[in-house]
């Protein structure tokens, strides 16, 4: 397994549609904010053992084998792809498929020795496989050709110190996201202007997706608070669970399926923090996104509605009402133009009952977050 910086990096689903779209009255939105109601999902309760995650390639016995001669086979013509498919594929990067070969490789092969023995000096020797040689031929072509996400290759994207386990269904998390655990690090200890709220609250993530956020601030609660993971998708449910037990945090973090609040109503007016990356991309930006975005993350986590703001608005209409006073929250945006819009109904349609909103820039110096607090009862 290599550093995360090997991936071929796939854009924020964000920058590639942010600056064609121009923002609909305020208005207008304010009305929507207070219109739109995602649907209720409560899943039947033989649905919840119905996915079975599956284990990230690194993570694999190397139950499989061949000879070395076919493995540097299978190098060859790995090469030979990214070579022969680079002048029809404008936004490849060579180098960094190299890179991402190299790593498939390293997850794949349990002595990465032989990955880079001179041909016909190991000719007789058998190299055992994580993975069916045959299958990892489909892998490199799906990568190649179909432009599936190489997260979704290895089974894993590395993201913070985390390795989170991913798959098709299951949207994969992106760099910036993590600052979201770096705000919550400097509230809950209280510097760089935070109040301090403490470890032992209980915090929400909503469309948690393979519980990456749920995990990075259960981390930094240290064990003295709690967060409760949501989301409709099974397979991002499982996924979830999945990681969460990895990392040995299941007594700490409570993985749920449903419809944004409606499985967290129990602690309406309790939550210390709630934290989301909802879907937030327009509707008919969708076809224009990069093909390992598009045609492969689930559009249940993408697609935002016609602004892209159908799911920031509803939770801005409902966050008041289910953090405890002076309760924090944190949502993740498309960029500048969505985080003015929903900072300017936080703080002039909210009824006095959010304040110190701020929208935080990520580290590219995109405006990115839209955060703040309830206030707190006089």
């Amino acid at each position: 397994m290599k550093a995360s910086s090997l991936l071929h990096p796939l854009p924020s689903p964000l920058s590639l549609s942010s600056s064609s779209t121009k923002p609909p009255l305020i208005s207008t939105l304010f009305h929507k904010f207070h219109s739109f109601k995602p649907q209720s999902f409560n899943p039947p309760i033989s649905s919840k053992t119905l996915h079975k995650p599956k284990t990230p390639l690194f993570l694999k016995p190397p139950i499989y084998s061949t000879q070395s001669s076919h493995l540097q086979t299978f190098i060859t013509w790995a090469k030979h792809l990214i070579t022969s498919l680079e002048p029809t594929c404008t936004d490849f990067d060579s180098s960094i498929l190299h890179r991402e070969l190299k790593w498939f490789l390293d997850d794949a092969v349990e002595d990465p020795s032989m990955i880079t023995q001179p041909s016909g000096t190991v000719q007789c020797k058998v190299v055992n496989l994580r993975e069916n040689l045959d299958t990892m031929y489909q892998l490199w072509e799906d990568r190649m050709v179909r432009r599936r996400p190489f997260q979704y290759i290895v089974g894993c994207e590395h993201w913070r110190d985390l390795v989170l386990s991913v798959e098709d269904g299951v949207l994969i998390p992106r760099p910036e996201t993590g600052e979201i655990v770096d705000v919550v690090e400097s509230l809950v200890n209280g510097v760089d202007g935070g109040n301090g709220l403490g470890k032992d609250g209980i915090w929400a993530d909503l469309g948690t997706g393979s519980g990456a956020l749920a995990i990075g601030i259960a981390r930094v609660l240290g064990g003295e608070g709690k967060v409760v993971g949501v989301d409709v998708s099974d397979v991002a449910v499982s996924v979830a669970k999945y990681n969460v037990e990895r990392y040995g945090l299941q007594d700490i973090i409570d993985i749920r399926q449903g419809s944004w609040f409606d499985p967290i109503i129990e602690f309406e007016g309790q939550l210390t923090g709630l934290v989301s990356n909802p879907p937030y991309i327009p509707s008919k930006d969708m076809d224009g996104l990069q093909a390992e975005v598009g045609k492969h993350e689930p559009w249940l986590a993408l697609d935002g509605g016609v602004e892209g703001l159908d799911y920031l608005s509803y939770l801005c209409t409902k966050t008041s009402t289910m953090l405890k006073p002076g309760g924090f929250f944190a949502f993740e945006t498309n960029g500048e133009e969505q985080c003015k819009i929903l900072a300017n109904y936080l703080e002039n349609e909210s009824g006095g009952s959010i304040g110190n909103v701020k929208i935080v820039s990520d580290f590219a110096g995109v405006p990115r977050f839209v955060t703040g607090h309830r206030r707190e009862t006089r």
